[in-house]
């Protein structure tokens, strides 16, 4: 029924750029179809009884609500108390994450930078497949292609969200692929690490990323999110068979979080295109898979 398989999310417009976003938000669904991305029903541009402007976007319901629930649950919540992600889940949501973005940036004509990649944007359907959502801010780049990937039309102030917006905007740099980059590589390091880069740990000059780049290789499973490590290692404890799961698991975890330092690199031209990136995660995973089921 309507009442259960779609979500409807509301925009009131106080304040100026509302509806900018809004109508931004429009034009970029309107130009997308991915399996790993939130598929937009309708939307709505019309007063309410008080001639207030009345906004609102009509989205596919995706039933196991967003990451960020996943990796941070409210301890006071119990609706929150979710089952932690299995690491075949969390590798499964880093493919979804690369793919769609690999899609905005290279296969949408003209391409797209989503501009606020974060854990509460990507969305999570009845089987945890991950949907990219909110494009609030998203920038359609119009230049060439050959120029796409370093600079849009118009220079920005920051756009994004604090922890994994790119650096460079909060420089006064242009938007670009780049910079969905760098916040994929801070949602996959948040997503192995279960910290979010603006966790009280990370001042005076610690970043999430420097956390995780002075424990690679050597020190990486002692910082890895506990509630994940309990996950896997209650599941090899239940293997008869000899085997050690475990040293799979560790490689699998390396693995992904080179990759999350390589994408979220400081210089924007140091740092992976989403394209190698996605090609990466989806052999860490398919490795781990016929590994792992042997």
């Amino acid at each position: 029924s309507l009442t259960t398989n779609l979500l409807m999310s509301c925009l009131t417009v106080k304040y100026t750029g509302c509806s900018k976003s809004f109508l931004a938000e429009c034009e970029a669904l309107s130009k997308v179809r991915h399996r790993y991305l939130i598929s937009v029903i309708t939307c709505c541009s019309s007063s309410d009884s008080s001639q207030n402007d009345f906004k609102a976007l009509m989205f596919e319901f995706m039933p196991n609500g967003n990451l960020d629930s996943w990796l941070h649950p409210d301890v006071h919540d119990a609706s929150q108390q979710l089952q932690g992600l299995t690491l075949i889940q969390r590798l499964n949501i880093a493919v979804g994450i690369a793919d769609a973005l690999d899609y905005l940036h290279n296969n949408c004509e003209p391409p797209i930078v989503h501009c606020d990649l974060k854990p509460s944007n990507i969305l999570l359907n009845e089987d945890l497949v991950a949907h990219v959502g909110d494009f609030g801010l998203a920038k359609i780049i119009s230049e060439p292609a050959a120029e796409q990937l370093i600079n849009s039309k118009s220079s920005t102030g920051i756009r994004g969200t604090i922890g994994y917006v790119a650096p460079e905007y909060g420089e006064g740099g242009q938007v670009s692929s780049r910079g969905d980059v760098y916040s994929f590589g801070s949602v996959v390091l948040e997503l192995f690490i279960g910290k979010a880069p603006t966790h009280d740990m990370f001042r005076d000059g610690l970043t999430l990323q420097k956390h995780a780049k002075d424990a690679f290789p050597g020190m990486l499973m002692q910082i890895v999110d506990p509630v994940l490590l309990s996950i896997e290692e209650a599941s090899a404890s239940s293997l008869l068979d000899g085997s050690n799961p475990m040293e799979h698991t560790s490689n699998a975890i390396s693995s992904v979080i080179e990759v999350a330092l390589s994408c979220s690199k400081h210089a924007p031209t140091e740092r992976m295109c989403i394209g190698d990136a996605a090609a990466a995660i989806h052999r860490i995973r398919d490795s781990y898979v016929r590994i792992t089921q042997k």
